[in-house]
């Protein structure tokens, strides 16, 4: 029996198009994960969704003179199609606007506040008396109560750092109007946090996830106190309970909650909406949520918290493997600052499998790292056209000449062995998250390769008959090495991998890890090159746009 694996990333928020940071983080480590897993053979199921509730988008929808749903369609769609550009495998991308998602959320409240984990509390928040509501933090501005900034935001100071409830605000005013803001009584509900901290801590114990993870949920954990779920507002989802009429969710209690109602949403368009299930509610399931470390205490203490005070028994996250930040030139990723690289214009010089290799190569798994535009271009030239793509046109070549573009007979070799334990080492570097290291591996093969046939000279054996044999034995070796090489790279680079596939003579698809060698006598096609020097002036344009 396959084994079965739910593999999430983390919700993209619709309020704007997402930068590599983004990709880095959450989405690339994901999608290279379930590439894997599906080519060994798991039942994998990969979900997705925009993140579409929240005080942010009410704000930017204000400032763009759009709806908030106007809005939310917009950038749901600029996301899908980024995606779509850098080939994730999505099994399935959500959004959190949808009906399904609605009845979940409510049902969670429903459980939890059964359950005696809910409370309502009566406090005092800012409200617009010219505007007729009250205002969230990121609607408000004021003097910073530290060091009297006059333009400090309602939840930060941009100038001295300092971190606030927005009522601390003094003289605190509508970010959109301006008009001065009152304190006024409203009723919200709040999670009790703390009475989880018990089964949170002794969870966590069972835990062998990165040390950064795990450190920051243990010392979150020792401080749990009610948090409130509730916000006054029209956008989101609705409290079902008596009393709470023009109050919504919190976007950070309905946006987890929508990796079930995504995948409840696949199983219905599959034909079978009890298909869900199997994922979240058999305990066999092995849930892997990729996130960056900016969601650690969503995911691993309060989402998991909510779970366990449900009546229906959801499957807690196994692996929650979080990378650090990922920078651009040192600095991080900033549209308002102008400090990013538009995806968009991305994609008119360089292809998917190049970002996906580049970010892959220097993923932020353990430390925050950063995408430079010289090495970026290093990567692509030394690494993708200097090695991989070199091996390959080296080998498909000199089999086209020198071996009537077919495969020779098979044949024993040291070397055949030594690529095998290096596919054994890719393999195990994907299984535990390590996509630095597949990559490092990956090219370490590929310099083998090469090595490999610049030492053996088939090109001075060829010349001799009583050496053809010879010759013939080592392009075999080479061409099975190659093969090796489309596979360990299908999970990062599958448009690379693919086209590799083709070139050594296959007609159906690159879809498993361990397959069989080349057969005797496979017809290769004439092949061209995988990959492209990326030149100064490419960089200089795409810097440019």
């Amino acid at each position: 029996m396959s084994k079965r694996i739910l593999i999430t990333s983390a919700l993209p928020y619709a309020n704007g198009p997402l930068h590599f940071g983004h990709i880095a983080g959450a989405y690339l480590p994901a999608d290279c994960y379930a590439r894997f897993q599906r080519m060994c053979g798991a039942d994998v199921l990969y979900i997705c969704g925009s993140d579409e509730h929240g005080v942010a988008i009410t704000l930017s929808a204000d400032l763009a003179n759009r709806s908030p749903k106007e809005h939310v369609d917009l950038y749901h769609e600029v996301i899908q199609d980024l995606f779509k550009k850098l080939s994730f495998s999505f099994d399935h991308y959500s959004r959190t606007t949808w009906s399904g998602h609605i009845e979940t959320t409510q049902q969670f409240f429903a459980d939890l506040l059964a359950n005696g984990y809910i409370e309502d509390k009566i406090t005092e928040q800012l409200y617009s008396p010219s505007e007729e509501r009250f205002l969230a933090d990121r609607y408000v501005v004021g003097t910073c109560p530290k060091c009297h900034f006059t333009e400090a935001r309602g939840d930060e100071c941009p100038r001295c750092g300092a971190s606030y409830e927005a009522t601390d605000l003094i003289e605190p005013r509508s970010k959109l109007t301006g008009s001065a803001l009152i304190l006024k009584p409203t009723k919200h509900w709040f999670l009790r946090f703390d009475l989880f901290k018990d089964r949170l801590t002794e969870w966590l114990s069972t835990k062998n996830w990165k040390p950064n993870v795990l450190k920051f949920a243990e010392n979150y954990i020792k401080d749990l106190h009610p948090r409130a779920i509730t916000r006054d507002g029209s956008w989101g989802i609705k409290v079902p309970i008596e009393g709470a009429e023009g109050k919504v969710f919190y976007v950070w209690f309905d946006a987890p909650i929508g990796y079930i109602s995504a995948t409840k949403e696949w199983a219905i368009k599959q034909g079978n909406e009890d298909a869900w299930r199997k994922y979240w509610l058999d305990p066999e399931t092995h849930l892997v949520q990729f996130i960056g470390k900016d969601n650690i205490p969503f995911h691993a203490v309060f989402f998991p918290a909510m779970i366990m005070g449900q009546n229906i028994p959801y499957k807690l996250v196994d692996e929650l493997p979080a990378n650090e930040f990922y920078h651009l030139e040192g600095r991080p990723f900033s549209k308002s600052e102008g400090w990013y690289i538009d995806l968009e214009s991305f994609f008119t010089h360089f292809t998917a499998d190049q970002i996906r290799y580049a970010i892959a190569a220097g993923a932020p798994e353990t430390q925050d790292s950063e995408f430079t535009w010289k090495d970026f271009q290093s990567r692509c030239n030394a690494d993708l056209v200097g090695k991989l793509g070199n091996y390959a046109n080296r080998i498909l070549t000199f089999t086209q000449k020198q071996c009537d573009g077919k495969v020779p007979e098979p044949v024993d070799d040291p070397f055949l062995q030594e690529i095998e334990g290096m596919l054994h080492a890719i393999h195990d570097a994907y299984s535990h998250f390590r996509l630095r290291k597949a990559m490092q591996l990956i090219m370490e093969l590929a310099h083998k390769a090469n090595a490999y046939f610049d030492s053996n000279k088939p090109w001075m054996l060829a010349k001799k008959p009583e050496t053809i044999a010879e010759m013939r034995h080592i392009i075999y070796c080479c061409l099975e090495c190659l093969r090796t090489l489309a596979t360990a790279i299908y999970p990062v680079m599958p448009n690379a991998a693919t086209t590799i596939w083709s070139f050594l003579g296959y007609s159906t698809p690159l879809s498993q890890w361990v397959s069989s060698p080349l057969p005797e006598g496979q017809l290769l096609p004439i092949p061209s090159l995988v990959f492209q020097r990326v030149e100064d002036e490419h960089i200089i344009q795409a810097k440019s746009t």
